[in-house]
């Protein structure tokens, strides 16, 4: 079949390639959006506790197709095996209209202006590549606006004295208190720290044309039904498709950027919904599928002037793997304290993002998510067994009584956590597949048990009578929901993989726009950032343009 010659290929529909599809098809722009997961709704999904994104064991009903993508997972001592969307190793993130923006949580963080530039404020720990941002946080200050106002937003942080300046508040404000935020909030202002509102990509009150949030348990990690989370698939890919300049293709299953003679993208080859080989000419390529597979596009997109993959002259593509490592606490009280009211998270602290003696950066402490009984059931403390009277009896008496104070801790990056393509694996299409391997940096368990000290002392004032410390205590491969860094940002081309404005340092018509250009991770969820970038980088791409660059 032969396509159109367009304007911009957008690959992947998710925080990033939505933004950036929709920038450039309100511009004037002919896109096409190739998409390898399918339109999710809330219909077809529905609210099964034992079946969603985060409990993998039952399958990834927000995709990758559990049967035809797997990867390659290298554990600690070096043994490879394949692993599947199922398994955890498999570090999965959502494959489908909306990325992970369709179930996640929805915590929508700008990163504090000290995130921009660790290693001036720090230096890099021994065995790390920490570094500054070739941005600050004052460059991108009015697109985390426009995502927030754009997109939609609520929350209150003005009780936050350690936010980045920002010219504008939220556009909605934060829902009514739950209990554990009536218990959270006194007790941590009786220790000198500061609570406010979490900013959330989530309708409070109708916006945009959306209902506000219906407070149902089921949220993070599930598809919202009366559509008040704000993912791209409901926000900005439906403008851009109502543009009448983008088209979104499902199924899509792109293989390869092709260039021409001189070394510019000239097309992407994918395989479609029919699985069958597809070429779409373009004048420009936008890369959004995520840490693994925008790094693993640009593995796989090698020819002779690029034997190493496109963008990989000095091997840092897919170096720099990093995610979040989780820690906290669970509290338990002597009193009921669950409502039943979604989402859960609403309160936070932003104290010990950075300033912690001895320690690189730092985290966001917040209340977690609501949790499921079956989520509560590998909660017990050591040795408490999975089935049987003592593990019925925890869940009776705690379930009703319990708070988690979790936070994601700024995780250092290493050179040698990777993503890489395996030889001999290749997933249903023949395509290689994703090889995963290294380990964290040894400061994130520092950073993890510092968190967990102050959620268990926070715990403790607000009245909880036991604690159990909810703590990374080893090493691993980090990547999982908020992989970011294997396609790092930077002005020297022999140590980071894209520009400042996210093009590729060796091809003048190549884009990553999603958290692989993250430097670092910072101490927060960090789609916003994500989002902001894609405003920002999308923001040059149509500069430059209207100049007649990038044909």
């Amino acid at each position: 079949m032969s396509f159109k010659h367009v304007n911009a290929v957008v690959i992947g529909s998710g925080a990033g390639g939505g933004v950036v599809a929709k920038e450039l098809a309100e511009a004037g722009l002919d896109v096409v959006v190739l998409e390898r997961g399918r339109w999710v709704t809330p219909d077809e999904e529905r609210k099964d506790d034992l079946r969603n994104q985060r409990t993998t064991a039952l399958g990834a009903p927000y995709g990758p197709d559990e049967e035809k993508e797997p990867r390659v997972f290298v554990d600690a001592q070096g043994h490879a095996e394949v692993v599947w969307p199922a398994d955890g190793s498999y570090n999965n993130n959502a494959a489908c209209v909306g990325g992970g923006t369709l179930s996640y949580g929805a915590m929508a963080w700008r990163y504090m202006a000290q995130d921009f530039r660790m290693k001036s404020l720090y230096g890099a720990p021994d065995g790390s590549t920490l570094e500054d941002w070739p941005i600050a946080y004052d460059d991108l200050e009015p697109f985390y606006e426009k995502a927030e106002w754009e997109i939609g937003v609520s929350g209150d942080q003005s009780a936050d004295p350690f936010k980045a300046p920002r010219r504008r508040p939220l556009p909605m404000p934060p829902l009514p208190d739950c209990v554990e935020t009536q218990l959270l909030m006194p007790a941590a202002q009786r220790l000198g720290w500061h609570p406010f509102y979490i900013p959330m990509l989530r309708n409070t009150v109708p916006y945009n044309g959306r209902a506000g949030c219906m407070r149902c348990r089921w949220c993070c990690g599930f598809a919202c039904e009366c559509n008040a989370k704000c993912g791209t698939q409901n926000t900005v890919i439906p403008t851009a498709l109502a543009s009448g300049h983008c088209e979104l293709r499902t199924r899509s299953i792109v293989a390869g950027i092709l260039l021409d003679a001189k070394g510019r993208a000239r097309a992407v080859e994918y395989f479609d919904e029919d699985n069958r080989r597809q070429v779409q000419t373009a004048d420009l390529v936008v890369v959004s599928g995520g840490a693994i597979e925008s790094a693993r596009l640009l593995l796989n997109s090698k020819n002779e002037l690029f034997p190493q993959g496109l963008g990989n002259r000095f091997d840092w593509v897919g170096r720099n793997l990093q995610g979040h490592a989780y820690s906290g606490a669970l509290g338990l009280f002597d009193h009921d304290i669950y409502d039943d009211l979604g989402p859960g998270a609403q309160i936070a602290i932003c104290d010990f993002n950075h300033g912690n003696k001895g320690l690189v950066g730092g985290a966001m402490l917040a209340n977690e998510f609501q949790r499921l009984p079956y989520q509560f059931a590998g909660m017990g403390p050591p040795g408490l067994p999975r089935w049987g009277k003592a593990h019925k009896d925890f869940m009776r008496t705690w379930f009703r009584r319990s708070i988690v104070i979790m936070g994601p801790s700024q995780e250092m990056p290493v050179f040698d956590s990777r993503v890489q393509v395996d030889s001999r694996v290749r997933d249903y299409w023949g395509i290689p597949v994703a090889r995963l391997s290294g380990l964290d940096h040894p400061h994130n368990i520092e950073l993890c048990k510092h968190a967990s000290d102050m959620a268990e002392l926070w715990l403790k004032e607000a009245g909880a009578i036991q604690t159990l410390r909810r703590q990374k205590e080893q090493r691993w491969l980090s990547a999982g929901q908020h992989q970011a860094g294997t396609c790092r940002m930077g002005r020297d081309p022999k140590t980071s993989v894209v520009d400042p404005h996210c093009k590729l340092h060796d091809v003048d018509n190549v884009f990553v726009i999603d958290a692989s250009v993250h430097v670092n991770n910072g101490g927060f969820n960090p789609v916003l950032t994500i989002m902001a970038i894609a405003y920002y980088a999308s923001d040059f791409i149509k500069r430059t343009w209207r100049g007649g660059g990038l044909r």
